[in-house]
């Protein structure tokens, strides 16, 4: 099928960004490289982990290599403890060592863990390099590589150290979804049920008709169906337009703004989920599954303060329930968890903003003063024992 291409304008900059999303594009990457960054670039360093570059990491680099470039790789460890200032200052120094200046670029090849400390380090070298994204996980297609966010994770809370540093192009390969496992398309589809809920029942319809036609399960057998590839690129294409357009208007998350149309709404289901993911030291969750728990979480709260009727909520935990087993909660404390929560960023004037619905596609920002903190703290207690 026909490759699909989205467009990034954003206001304040010169020239907007393409997402490239088509099956087999990785054979091409070398061409789209060159488009992006033009002839002045000479050194690509790309940053993977073994076991992505180990799959891909040789036709992208032998097509790099054929656009003229010249191209080292940087490996770092997989798994969100490794997303830290440590791993950045080790790809600092190969950057570095690799002779890369203002002209060259950084290519990420992996998920939204590689995609985002690769992303912080380009930021911060030479106060900013070429960056380019190749997602290879569900969840980086569709989320993480797109918008401009690069940070990495510390022992006082979750990409609070970071910047906004937008690529110069996404390419986007469905194709490679044949070799993620189970649990990483889960992770990823959890990021689509949250902008399905935020966004509207169209995205939410269009995610469960694919699962109700291909079970997560049976994902790696149907990748040579044409009907798959069309369905899987189409909602690629989708949640990815949605993004860009949420993107495009509030590029910065302005701190002030609170309408439905503000960044911050993509951060829907992430209050528990940063909090999860720290009580856990970034160890044991893929971060779309500690989403998933985040959006139950988020949807039963809004039910409780009376702002979303039990139907929308209902829907939403069936179709996380659809995407795929979470990992086990088991006993966790809800109140070490609840005080995880003062470590999000989504603060303001000392305050916690929270993304809540009215209604799917209804989302709507709301501080600790408009929330009784018994509400929430009774909320997350029972459904940290129903999850146990």
């Amino acid at each position: 099928m026909k490759p699909q291409t989205l467009k990034i304008e954003l206001s304040g900059q010169p020239t907007a960004y393409e997402i490239i999303i088509g099956h087999e594009k990785l054979a091409t990457s070398g061409k789209w490289a060159r488009k992006c960054l033009g002839n002045g670039a000479g050194n690509i360093v790309v940053i993977s982990n073994p076991t992505v570059f180990k799959l891909y990491g040789k036709v992208v680099t032998e097509s790099l290599a054929e656009a003229g470039f010249t191209v080292t790789h940087f490996l770092m460890e997989d798994g969100e403890q490794h997303k830290s200032l440590k791993t950045t200052e080790q790809a600092l120094k190969f950057i570095s060592e690799s002779g890369i200046t203002r002209t060259d670029a950084v290519v990420a090849l992996g998920g939204g863990v590689v995609g985002d400390m690769a992303g912080f380090a380009s930021a911060i070298y030479l106060r900013g390099l070429g960056f380019l994204q190749i997602p290879t996980t569900l969840l980086s297609m569709i989320d993480s590589s797109v918008g401009g966010k690069t940070g990495v994770n510390s022992a006082f809370g979750k990409n609070l150290i970071g910047a906004f540093h937008q690529p110069s192009g996404v390419l986007i390969d469905p194709g490679v979804l044949r070799t993620l496992p189970v649990r990483e398309l889960t992770a990823g589809l959890c990021e689509m049920v949250k902008h399905g809920a935020i966004s509207g029942k169209p995205l939410l319809t269009q995610t469960q008709k694919l699962l109700a036609n291909f079970p997560v399960e049976t994902f790696a057998d149907n990748h040579e169906s044409e009907n798959f590839r069309s369905e899987i690129s189409n909602l690629i294409a989708a949640n990815v337009a949605f993004k860009a357009k949420i993107v495009a208007g509030d590029e910065r998350e302005s701190s002030g703004r609170v309408d439905g149309k503000s960044r911050k709404i993509l951060n829907f289901g992430h209050t528990l989920a940063h909090a999860l993911e720290r009580f856990t030291n970034y160890r044991y969750f893929k971060h779309g599954e500690a989403v998933g728990y985040g959006i139950s979480f988020a949807a039963e709260l809004s039910k409780s303060l009376a702002l979303c009727g039990e139907k929308d909520v209902n829907l939403l935990n069936d179709v996380v329930q659809s995407v795929g087993s979470l990992p086990p909660l088991g006993d966790i404390d809800g109140d070490e968890v609840f005080e995880a929560f003062k470590f999000d960023k989504k603060h303001l004037s000392g305050s916690l903003q929270m993304i809540l619905l009215k209604g799917i596609g209804k989302p709507v920002i709301l501080t600790e003063k408009d929330i009784p903190r018994t509400t929430v703290q009774k909320v997350l207690k029972n459904l940290l024992q129903k999850w146990a």
